[in-house]
């Protein structure tokens, strides 16, 4: 014997008797929203912005960026690099807010400035990012292990490791990749420049 055709009301599924009261629902979906975007910012990506000129003509004052924090997880830090740290021991007495320059010393390197030309390694750097040549002397000072020696494209405006000294790993927070705003210079920055020695 076939079995009786089910009808629609068979088919309907019941209400719920233990349906949550929307704002119950909304509350939960803002709470998951806001555990979601922590999760991302603190391990994946997340934006800043550019206070200062210390990176002219790279990044200009009020440039949004995102900042890459998963590469350096499964790749080392490069020369050329532009990195947002956290500050150092010494720049911790002034300062509370991350900073943001190009990766010039690699661990073990010596590096030097004079002439207005960096030389890493007794290597002069070709440098066409940079808004004029550095009109300082530093060095030559050997990079330690486990640390780098950043400096920011505007050489003669920027406090950067050839005032205070050299940045951890441990404190590079992750790898400037995208220019969020303005609009008119969204995108990538520009790949990382390419040095003999590398």
């Amino acid at each position: 014997m076939s079995e009786r055709p089910k009808t629609v009301d068979q088919l309907t599924p019941k209400p719920n008797q233990h349906e949550e009261n929307p704002w119950v629902e909304t509350l939960k979906t803002f709470a998951l929203s806001a555990v979601l975007a922590l999760g991302i910012r603190t391990f994946v990506a997340e934006a800043r912005y550019i206070p200062s000129g210390s990176m002219l003509p790279t990044l200009q004052i009020n440039d949004r960026l995102i900042i890459d924090k998963v590469s350096y997880h499964f790749s080392q830090v490069k020369r050329g690099d532009i990195v947002v740290f956290n500050p150092t021991e010494v720049l911790r007495q002034k300062f509370k807010d991350a900073f943001i320059k190009r990766v010039i010393g690699l661990p073990g390197d010596t590096v030097e400035v004079r002439r207005g030309t960096v030389f890493v390694n007794g290597e002069a750097l070709s440098e066409n990012y940079i808004a004029a040549e550095p009109d300082y002397v530093y060095g030559p000072e050997i990079v330690p292990e486990d640390q780098y020696l950043v400096l920011g494209d505007n050489r003669n405006n920027s406090y950067d490791s050839h005032y205070w000294g050299f940045v951890p790993r441990d404190l590079i927070v992750g790898k400037a990749v995208v220019r969020f705003w303005p609009p008119q210079r969204l995108g990538q920055l520009a790949p990382e420049p390419i040095y003999r020695q590398d």
